[in-house]
């Protein structure tokens, strides 16, 4: 409830109000007690028991412990005006105690963990922290395993997250601004950059539209997207996730802008370019020959999962000529029998194994994967046996799966599976032209595709040889960080 109301000195008051905002708030506690010369003064405490430690229950000792002479035992020579002579003039007496002097201010206190304390005859509350809700343990990174590295991820702290955070990258330069959004949910929100690296006119762009963000309700980090992205109707993401706390050092370096929402333990990494979802931080832990190979790899993985099946409906319907004529005998005898066409059968096998996926990832972690496996060798074997669908076939289908899970971002995975079955489409009306015809209209939509004003294909279109270096290649430490895109790690 929102009030602008400020502090009575009534402590009655106080106490009616505070009851009539948290009616049937069954886990808050208020309570009553005096101090002072003959206990004449009297005051109140107010907080949820479910949001605080269980230990800190004198709460005299903790308010007042700057004005008792001993270390134990009843503030008894305490009075009122001792009280607001202190606090109004001197401060307050730990740097997680506050003053408030708005009933708005005190509710939101309340529901953010904290002991909020109300005196008779002063119009001022004294807050201080005392939050104890738990909070899981750091743990390897669940959508980013790493091979070798840190193996930590973020939690859904945000304090302890941006504790992490100032351990690794210790500059003043490192800044965190902070917002809150929504009406009921209060939902602490941070943005990161470091200064002189962001690019200035980013920032503002982006410092736009997170304004917007004021009474909708954010959950999760993700819900930051649809308003920062901006093409919100593109199957291409235009912001990356993390968990590991070491690629969002590296983001931020190469001068990218993080957020991240209290409750969540993921990062959103922007503006994104279209090779930046082709890299990982796991790439510079390995000798740069290595490294450069497994980049290679999964573009070549992301062209398999995005052309294999239209390109096996095109050559078996269209370009029978362009297949070897062993090959071609074999494709034939296996379809023998089939009742459908390759396109009918390519849908059904496609929607089997997005089935398959999907129960996969909904079941409970132990069974999850045994279901997902066993599912498509019996699937797989059950259709080829029944002559629903050709061994081929199964075998496209695999690999599509396959080469979708090698890349590192999943919002780039969803992507492919939603512009697989245009292109099959296409592949399946018009042969290999439909197949290039689509791969215009992609590429064209690439082109004019922005994150935060910065193009989509930054370093390729126009290409820039010095960006490129870092995308398709992993060139030596040495190189790098000497690199025109590494300036700012440079010394003058």
């Amino acid at each position: 409830m929102k009030t602008s109301l400020s502090i009575s000195s009534s402590l009655e008051e106080n106490l009616k109000r505070m009851e009539t905002y948290f009616d049937n708030c069954k886990d808050l506690k208020i309570t009553s007690w005096r101090f002072g010369p003959d206990l004449e003064s009297t005051a109140f405490t107010v907080y949820f028991d479910t949001l605080i430690k269980q230990d800190q229950t004198n709460d005299v000792k903790k308010a007042l412990h700057i004005l008792v002479s001993e270390d134990i035992g009843p503030a008894l020579t305490i009075t009122i005006e001792d009280i607001i002579r202190f606090f109004e003039n001197q401060g307050t007496a730990s740097p997680t105690t506050q003053r408030m002097e708005t009933m708005d201010q005190a509710v939101q206190s309340i529901l953010d963990g904290e002991v909020v304390i109300f005196f008779n005859r002063w119009d001022k509350a004294l807050s201080y922290a005392a939050l104890d809700v738990e909070q899981r343990q750091a743990t390897e990174p669940i959508t980013e395993p790493s091979v070798q590295g840190p193996h930590v991820s973020f939690i859904e702290n945000l304090d302890r997250n941006i504790g992490v955070l100032r351990n690794l990258l210790k500059t003043p330069k490192l800044k965190f601004e902070f917002c809150c959004a929504g009406e009921l949910s209060q939902r602490k929100i941070m943005f990161g950059y470091l200064e002189g690296t962001v690019d200035p006119e980013t920032l503002t762009v982006f410092k736009q539209r997170i304004a917007k963000i004021d009474k909708e309700e954010i959950l999760d980090t993700s819900y930051l997207e649809e308003w920062i992205g901006d093409s919100m109707y593109s199957p291409f993401p235009q912001v990356r996730y993390t968990e590991r706390p070491d690629n969002a050092i590296s983001a931020l370096l190469d001068g990218k802008i993080i957020s991240m929402v209290n409750g969540s333990p993921s990062i959103l990494i922007c503006p994104g370019s279209f090779l930046e979802f082709f890299i990982t931080s796991e790439d510079y832990y390995y000798r740069p020959i290595f490294s450069s190979l497994i980049r290679w790899i999964r573009v070549a993985a992301f062209l398999i999962a995005l052309m294999l099946p239209s390109t096996y409906i095109a050559l078996s319907s269209f370009h029978s000529e362009l297949i070897p004529t062993v090959l071609l005998l074999a494709i034939l005898n296996t379809r023998e029998g089939i009742p459908f066409p390759v396109m009918v059968e390519a849908l059904i096998m496609e929607f089997f194994f997005e089935l398959l996926r999907e129960a996969g990832i909904r079941l409970p972690r132990p069974i999850g994967s045994a279901v997902s496996i066993v599912g498509a060798l019996v699937i797989g074997e059950a259709a080829i046996q029944s002559q629903i669908a050709s061994p081929v076939m199964v075998i496209v289908v695999a690999l599509t799966g396959i080469a979708s899970f090698a890349l590192p971002q999943y919002n780039m995975a969803i992507a492919i599976r939603i512009l697989r079955f245009p292109l099959m489409f296409l592949a399946a009306t018009f042969g290999g032209l439909g197949i290039m015809f689509g791969f215009i209209l992609i590429y064209l939509h690439l082109a004019t595709l922005r994150s935060l004003g910065q193009p989509y294909l930054a370093a390729l279109t126009p290409l820039d040889m010095s960006k490129l270096r870092d995308a398709l290649f992993v060139f030596p430490r040495k190189v790098l960080l000497h690199s025109p895109r590494s300036k700012h790690m440079r010394k003058k």
